[in-house]
């Protein structure tokens, strides 16, 4: 990677973070190629996902490639819950791991303090400040007192921790005091900090999206953000350090930026645009994943991170597994029968569906069958069969027991993919959908196109909220104290992030045309997790809709998905040794 330890920032022998200063060392360097590794919809167990983008990195490395893989940071709440941890497996991992899994560098801490820092602040304001909610109704403020008219039961903030505590989702704060008010909980990974951290370009971007954020809304439903708060100098101190990429490497030594970890199913589910851009100038290949199935992390890669970071993919990786298929055609975890086809052939489709919908988005693609040690020769053979019969390359990934040397056919099949691209760079890569189009067309052609619905049905509280959205978004409810222009021309003027700049507009996201984030349930297209191998003949249900300024997307709650998760009946806290 060419780099020397004034570039880095060292938290013992084996891990370090990049330095700003690196940017201005490698910013004119070509960018290389970027390879999105997705998957089919997932067990409860996962399909090895991180194995595979961590095993197609080492067996890029064993053909002789430079190579980076970029990763998300593992969450608490999957490491003691159902999930487990997410550094690969095997000979497949990310070291170290256990290190990895756990604290690592502390951006998690970092995120979880600044998000509840800012939720102090804003009670404390209340304590002090204004309590009608009506600026209009409280006289003149105390000189030199930052007091905001801030209505307590419109605030919206909410606090973070980064474990499964489904106890939280509901909590009432301030008990016995001024502004003692019904409030909740996210988990880390799912906050809008984690998702400002991976979608801003610099420092600068950083706090600008902070200043954005929407903390509540008066008593006129005017919003009131950090900004005007004055909270955001404070947060930029928590997050200094944990804006900066981590290095680590493989089983194997091949470089790995890990930085952090938003899911996929209730917030992004992509790694940084910062780590992604660095290794895009450190490496010839840049493999990376997005968190679960197509529908979820892949269709959020397309329409919000690439998006936003100006960034075109190569080539997408999609995996599958024997394990999947079966559960997904026969519809119980364990299978039945060994070597019984039918159940894997009715799973088909599903791995079938998410082909189809990341080839909308212009990107070429493969398909992985991560082997597991049980998989039989037949079993294996089906799917390899099916994809040639779909005209899709396909390659066995046994990455978890052999390491690179067990991907170097992938490795091989997706060099030879991206290098047989007579376009170059130029891989007719489009979003799916137009930022000009309005909030509920946007939803209902995700809806539509990727989970296969036959329309989207809205509840009265998601109708109210996107009424309310137009209003804020329009300029009605937004002041220029707020951080949030109200003139959208005005915050067109800068260009989006290029490959050399790193620079944003630094009067924010055009308001009028934001992406939309959707939160829904990994195990299904549909928004009912039950309905485990639907591809069609189904509707999707909003329950609410909420802006998130800061990160710069509009989120859209469906089915019964909570930002808080909950442990399981038997956690994997319980079988650990310490």
């Amino acid at each position: 990677m060419k780099l020397t330890e004034e570039d880095l920032y060292h938290y013992g022998p084996f891990m370090a973070k990049l330095l700003p200063s690196v940017w201005e060392k490698v910013k004119d360097r070509p960018d290389g190629k970027l390879i999105l590794v997705t998957a089919m919809t997932p067990t409860p167990a996962g399909e090895g996902k991180t194995v595979t983008t961590i095993g197609l990195a080492q067996g890029l490395a064993k053909i002789g490639e430079k190579v980076v893989v970029a990763l998300r940071e593992p969450s608490l709440g999957p490491v003691f819950g159902l999930k487990g941890g997410a550094v690969g497996g095997g000979l497949a991992k990310v070291e170290p791991a256990e290190e990895i899994d756990l604290h690592f560098t502390g951006d998690f801490h970092a995120l979880t303090s600044a998000q509840n820092l800012l939720a102090a602040l804003v009670d404390n304001h209340i304590h002090f400040g204004f309590q009608g909610g009506d600026s209009r109704s409280q006289g003149s403020p105390t000189p030199g007192v930052n007091l905001l008219p801030l209505d307590p039961a419109r605030i919206v903030w909410p606090r973070a921790l980064d474990v499964n505590d489904r106890a939280l989702r509901n909590v009432t704060v301030a008990v016995g005091q001024k502004g003692e008010r019904s409030s909740r909980f996210v988990i880390t990974a799912a906050s809008e900090l984690m998702a400002i951290l991976c979608l801003a370009n610099d420092y600068t971007d950083l706090r600008d999206r902070l200043t954005r954020i929407i903390i509540g809304y008066d008593g006129n439903g005017k919003l009131i953000t950090a900004g005007q708060l004055k909270a955001v100098g404070a947060m930029m101190k928590l997050l200094k350090q944990a804006f900066m990429p981590n290095l680590v490497q493989t089983t194997e030594g091949v470089p790995a930026l890990i930085h952090g970890g938003p899911f996929a199913n209730i917030a992004h589910g992509c790694n940084s645009l910062l780590a992604t851009r660095y290794a895009l100038k450190l490496a010839d290949f840049v493999v990376t994943e997005a968190g679960f199935g197509a529908d979820l992390g892949a269709e959020k890669f397309f329409d919000i991170k690439c998006r936003v970071g100006g960034l075109t993919p190569s080539l997408a990786v999609v995996v599958a597994t024997v394990r999947a298929l079966r559960y997904l055609g026969e519809g119980k975890e364990k299978g039945g029968i060994r070597n019984c086809e039918l159940g894997i052939r009715e799973g088909l489709v599903n791995l079938k569906k998410h082909v189809e919908n990341v080839q909308k988005f212009g990107v070429p693609v493969v398909v992985a069958v991560n082997r597991f040690a049980e998989d039989t020769d037949v079993e294996v053979k089906t799917i390899l069969q099916a994809c040639a019969e779909w005209n899709i390359r396909a390659a066995v990934s046994e990455g978890f027991d052999k390491g690179g040397e067990g991907c170097k056919e992938l490795a091989e099949l997706v060099r030879e993919k991206v290098k047989s691209d007579t376009k170059g760079d130029a891989t007719g890569f489009r979003p799916l959908y137009s930022l000009e189009m309005p909030i509920k067309q946007k939803i209902e052609t995700v809806a539509r196109e990727i989970y296969g619905a036959d329309g989207v049905d809205y509840s009265e509280e998601a109708e109210r909220d996107i009424k309310e959205l137009e209003n804020v978004i329009l300029g009605s409810n937004a002041t220029p104290e707020s951080g949030i222009a109200s003139d959208a021309l005005a915050m067109t003027e800068g260009k989006m992030l290029d490959k050399t700049s790193m620079t944003e507009s630094r009067m924010g996201p055009d308001l009028l045309h934001l992406p939309i984030c959707i939160a829904k349930t990994q195990y299904s297209f549909s928004d009912d997790p039950k309905k485990i191998n639907v591809t069609g003949g189904f509707r999707i249900s909003v329950r609410s809709v909420y802006p998130a300024f800061g990160a710069g997307f509009i989120v859209v709650l469906t089915g019964d998905i909570m930002t808080m998760p909950g442990l399981p009946r038997r956690p994997l806290a319980e079988k650990m040794e310490g």
